[in-house]
C-alpha cells in the first residue's frame, strides 16, 4: 500500500477481536514509530509495548477511572502502545504526537487497528502510573502522550466522513 493510500484509508476502531497480535508485527509496528520525526532529532519519546493481559487490564481500570466509566477505554484490543515523552525537551508534546501518528499509520499498513486513547497524561501523574514505570525500569521525567491500541476489528472499519469546507486555505 503507498502511503497517501494508507493515509486515506485508516480508521480508528473502537470494537476488537480478543486476538493478539504478533509479537513480530507489534515489533515492526513499534520501530516505525522510533521513525517519526522529533525537534532536533532529540528522540524525546519512548514506547511501552503491553502485550500482557494483567497490565493492560491494570492501565484499562486506570484509564476508566479518570474518565468517569467502569467501560474498558480500549475497546478489547489486546495491545497497548504507550507513547511517553520527557518533559525536558521543548518539542515533547510534538515528538510524542508524531510518533502516535507513525504508530496508527504502520499498524495500518500491517493490516492491524488502532485507536488513539487518551489520558495518559493523568495515569502517569498518578502515584500508581509511576510505580509502573519504576517497576519497568523507566527512569525520567515523561508525560503520557497517548495510548495506541492495537488489534483486529470486530466489525468493517467505516467508509471516511467528508471533509469539513474551508479545510484547506491557500495564501497564493
Amino acid at each position: 500500500m503507498n502511503a497517501i493510500e494508507n493515509m486515506l484509508t485508516r480508521r480508528s476502531v473502537r470494537k476488537y477481536k480478543p486476538d493478539m497480535v504478533p509479537k513480530e508485527i507489534i515489533e515492526k509496528i513499534a520501530e516505525a514509530g522510533t521513525y517519526a520525526p522529533t525537534g532536533m532529532n532529540r528522540q524525546s519519546p519512548i514506547i511501552i509495548a503491553v502485550t500482557n493481559k494483567e497490565l493492560r487490564d491494570r492501565l484499562s481500570a486506570m484509564n476508566a477511572k479518570i474518565m468517569g466509566t467502569d467501560t474498558d477505554p480500549f475497546y478489547g484490543a489486546p495491545v497497548v502502545l504507550i507513547v511517553l515523552a520527557d518533559k525536558s525537551m521543548p518539542t515533547y508534546l510534538y515528538d510524542g504526537s508524531l510518533v502516535m501518528g507513525n504508530l496508527m499509520l504502520s499498524a495500518h499498513a500491517y493490516g492491524v487497528d488502532s485507536c488513539w486513547i487518551h489520558r495518559a497524561k493523568e495515569e502517569f501523574e498518578t502515584e500508581e502510573g509511576k510505580a509502573i514505570l519504576k517497576a519497568l525500569g523507566i527512569t525520567g521525567d515523561y508525560e503520557g502522550i497517548g495510548h495506541c491500541i492495537l488489534g483486529y476489528a470486530e466489525t468493517e472499519p467505516t467508509t471516511a466522513s467528508p471533509r469539513k469546507e474551508n479545510y484547506i486555505y491557500f495564501a497564493e
